[in-house]
């Protein structure tokens, strides 16, 4: 689904989402009627000079609350009895004052510490079949203040019929007292890695410069043994529970000569500082891995492909999603990105004997691939007394500014959007003007029958729509328009 809201020009300096608590008659004329509900609107004095109080100590003082979630872009589904488990295991951080603020809030009212933690449930969406599970999520805290909880034992079986799901997550306090329902993106099921030599013709697998990847290493193929690569006071290192997201960029030609290679191999070196180029990564490709959360960089890199402990190096198709691979230290001969219990370190290959172009590793040089996603909500409920859920949390897709001088609009447009919601620009409130929704839909293949969903007729309006409708029916899917 998709909305939009128009603002009015006004000093912006911080723009926020507040909910409005009732919605008042707007724009009364003399005669005492009010301007229909898409008209602009804008709360009434008395709650204007009450929010503006509470909106100053937002600003000197944010109370934010952010959750976060890690997942991979794709998901292997189960067959029979077996229980293939999302890797990465889906993540969670929690992280902003606002969460402290709270639970000292619960603590004051309830007198139990116990009664203020954070606790939460993650499944898959609910299209799924009766068999997914939920997992209880117990949040610890971090180093980093942050509180940290992942879902290990998630699956997806094979009487799911569904391509893509999403994951649920179920925020409450120990309280009992619900926070919100929230998100990931869109998950791929496939059935197994593609062995396949990767088209640029099918995207839908290959990784592209500049997307986030996670890599993670498995001794002997045992899932107990699954390291991750993470970023830890600043230095690489593998973990068996967390995992760090990296932006996977290709190296423009200019920057991989040897002179500029040396000087690049700062770990430290910004993500800022580094140029990007576009296009979809490749075997032989030089590249650098870039940690989104520390900003923390590995020196430049050559990615390979494996396979059983053999590197090729004369292939250069397109990398895809759980394919094996190794990472060649640029400007070495034969060193490789290595594991060593926790530490990661550099291995030296050996020539293979019977094949040229072909290198020998060890198991703890050869690292799976596959992208990731990032979904970051953050909200405040300090400047209401509703003990409501926060979710949906309105999201913003785009922000659009349109004329100029006193005519100037801000259209912005998102999902979750509702007639009730107001926007400041600081401590002054915008007026505000709320649209209809406008819907995409796209049937999935399993759904599509040999006749177009469509006839190509000459039809009035009122069929068409008959038409339309009936197809939304045929495949479960109701749409409800907002009068």
């Amino acid at each position: 689904m998709n909305a939009s809201a128009r603002l009015s020009p006004e000093p912006l300096t911080h723009l926020g989402w507040l909910e409005g608590a009732e919605e008042q008659p707007r724009n009364s004329a003399e005669d005492g009627s009010t301007t229909p509900p898409w008209g602009w609107s804008r709360s009434n004095p008395e709650q204007t000079d009450c929010l503006r109080d509470g909106v100053r100590r937002y600003l000197q003082l944010p109370s934010d609350r952010t959750v976060l979630i890690l997942h991979a872009k794709v998901a292997q589904k189960s067959y029979g009895n077996e229980k293939r488990f999302f890797c990465p295991p889906p993540c969670v951080y929690l992280s902003g004052p606002g969460w402290k603020l709270k639970q000292e809030e619960i603590k004051a009212k309830d007198l139990a510490e116990s009664c203020s933690k954070v606790c939460g449930y993650m499944g898959l969406d609910s299209m799924g079949s009766s068999h997914a599970e939920t997992q209880k999520l117990n949040f610890e805290e971090q180093p980093d203040s942050k509180e940290f909880s992942c879902a290990k034992a998630l699956y997806i079986s094979d009487s799911d019929k569904r391509k893509h799901f999403r994951l649920v997550l179920k925020l409450y306090y120990s309280n009992g007292q619900e926070i919100g329902t929230f998100h990931s993106k869109l998950i791929k099921v496939i059935s197994k890695p593609s062995q396949k030599k990767q088209s640029l013709k099918n995207t839908d697998l290959c990784i592209s410069s500049g997307s986030k990847v996670s890599l993670f290493n498995r001794l002997r193929s045992q899932t107990v043994s699954t390291r991750y690569l993470f970023v830890e006071g600043g230095a690489f290192t593998a973990s068996a529970r967390r995992w760090a997201a990296f932006t996977l960029h290709l190296v423009p030609p200019s920057l991989s000569s040897p002179f500029l290679s040396q000087a690049d191999e700062c770990c430290s070196q910004s993500r800022n500082e580094f140029p990007l180029r576009e296009g979809y990564i490749r075997y032989g490709s030089i590249v650098r891995l870039i940690c989104t959360a520390t900003g923390v960089a590995l020196p430049l890199l050559i990615i390979r492909k494996v396979v059983k402990q053999l590197v090729m190096m004369d292939v250069d198709e397109p990398i895809s999603q759980l394919h094996k691979c190794a990472f060649q230290l640029h400007g070495s001969d034969g060193m490789y990105l290595c594991l060593s219990t926790e530490k990661v370190i550099q291995f030296q290959a050996s020539p293979c004997p019977k094949e040229a172009n072909r290198e020998l590793l060890n198991d703890s040089s050869c690292w799976t691939i596959i992208g990731t996603e990032t979904v970051e909500y953050t909200f405040s409920d300090s400047l209401t007394c509703i003990q409501d859920p926060v979710s949906p949390v309105p999201l913003i897709t785009t922000l659009e500014l349109t004329g100029g001088g006193d005519v100037a609009m801000l259209e912005v447009q998102g999902e979750y959007f509702h007639a009730n919601l107001k926007v400041w620009f600081g401590d002054v409130e915008a007026e505000t003007m709320y649209s209809t929704f406008s819907f995409t839909y796209t049937p999935e293949q399993n759904f599509l029958t040999g006749q177009p969903i469509l006839p190509e007729l000459t039809q009035d309006s009122d069929t068409l729509l008959d038409t339309i409708h009936q197809e939304f029916t045929k495949t479960n899917f109701h749409l409800f328009m907002q009068s």
